[in-house]
C-alpha cells in the first residue's frame, strides 16, 4: 500500500484544512496507467466508492483503482516551498 512521509502528510493536512466544510476529505489521486505516468490531483470531499483510502495522522489520500495497483509499493513525498506551493513525488519504498 502507498505509504505517506512526513512531508507528505503535513502537505495532504495543510491542504485539505483550507475546506472545512469537507471533514472527510483529502487528496484524491487517479488516471495512471503506469509508474511512469503522471497522476492527477484533486481535493474531494470524500472518496469514490471504488476508492483505496490511505490515512496517516489524520491525512487523507483516496486512489482510484488504477493509481492504487501502480503505486501500491510506493512513497508519497512531498516539498513546500516558502511560497506555500506544494510539489508532490512518488519513490519507491526505502
Amino acid at each position: 500500500m502507498l505509504t505517506l512521509t512526513e512531508e507528505a502528510t503535513t502537505a495532504v493536512k495543510t491542504i485539505t484544512a483550507q475546506f472545512p466544510d469537507a471533514p472527510q476529505g483529502g487528496v484524491r489521486i487517479a488516471g495512471a496507467g503506469s509508474p511512469e505516468s503522471q497522476f492527477a490531483l484533486s481535493i474531494v470531499d470524500s472518496p469514490e466508492p471504488a476508492d483505496t483510502v490511505v490515512e496517516n495522522a489524520g491525512a487523507r489520500v483516496f486512489l482510484d483503482s488504477d493509481a492504487a495497483s501502480v503505486l501500491d509499493d510506493r512513497v508519497l513525498d512531498a516539498q513546500i516551498d516558502p511560497q506555500g506551493s506544494v510539489q508532490f513525488a512518488v519513490t519507491d519504498t526505502a
